[in-house]
């Protein structure tokens, strides 16, 4: 990869991750991501585009407002610089393949969604069903889903067979996940995640196919389980203490999109 082919990825990716912060930002509270333009949370002063230039103006603003001097949550900043280099991850996996701005629509939703699942605990429905009906439509294109062959023994074409695994990922992503969330409830009488995260389980399954959903509910609950009993160790928190999901999901998609072959050649040839 050249040097001017880093760079353009580098910029493209800190622009689309500005945009991601406003989707973060606002589909939490229902408002249109396109009106109106860029305003300070606090004096809702309108962003001059001198002061709204991904990173760099972050930090020559010094992380606060040029009107109200009120801070600007280092957020901003964080996904503008992990945008492009997850953007610069994906193209040395695909290249500058068909597959790679479909990829990256995938992961910059997961980061959406992570940071909206962080700060507000939810996972919003505007994201993950029409993305699972999006990853269904574009499965034909995928070509890690292995297409299923035949029906009842009718054979069906190699586009049909991928649609059909993204159907069979949605479904058993979801449904394994619900009856897990089930499960606990009836052993603890609570509840232990949210149907957001069963749905964005679904959307990762139509995307990966339904190995790559249950690898990354593994790498997710694996990684999950580290972190939860970090907090508790640090913070003194009992097992009612909630952690959300969804960012760990999302880290396990994440994995198995990128590495997925490995990992479950690995897991299964144990």
């Amino acid at each position: 990869m050249t040097v001017a082919m880093v760079v353009f990825l580098f910029l493209f990716g800190a622009v689309i991750g500005s945009f991601l912060n406003v989707c973060i930002a606002r589909i939490p509270e229902g408002d249109s991501i396109v009106f109106p333009g860029s305003r300070c949370l606090s004096c809702k002063t309108g962003i001059r585009w001198y002061d709204n230039i991904p990173l760099l103006s972050y930090i020559l603003l010094g992380a606060k407002c040029r009107y109200c001097r009120a801070p600007i949550a280092f957020r901003y900043f964080l996904v503008e610089l992990l945008t492009p280099m997850l953007l610069l991850g994906l193209h040395a996996r695909f290249g500058m393949s068909p597959v790679l701005p479909i990829a990256f629509a995938f992961t910059a939703a997961l980061v959406v969604i992570t940071f909206i699942d962080l700060r507000h605990q939810i996972i919003p429905d505007v994201i993950s069903i029409p993305g699972a009906l999006l990853c269904i439509a574009l499965s034909p294109l995928l070509p890690w889903l292995e297409p299923v062959t035949s029906i009842t023994g009718i054979p069906v074409p190699a586009a049909v067979g991928r649609v059909v695994q993204a159907l069979l990922g949605a479904a058993i992503g979801g449904g394994v996940l619900y009856l897990f969330a089930q499960a606990y409830f009836l052993l603890t009488k609570r509840e232990g995640m949210g149907f957001g995260d069963v749905k964005l389980l679904a959307m990762i399954g139509a995307f990966l196919g339904w190995k790559g959903a249950l690898m990354s509910l593994m790498i997710g609950a694996i990684a999950g389980s580290v972190v939860g009993a970090l907090a508790m160790a640090l913070k003194g928190k009992t097992l009612k203490y909630a952690i959300p999901f969804g960012p760990f999901l999302s880290l396990g998609a994440l994995c198995t999109l990128l590495y997925g072959e490995q990992l479950i050649a690995w897991y299964i040839g144990r």
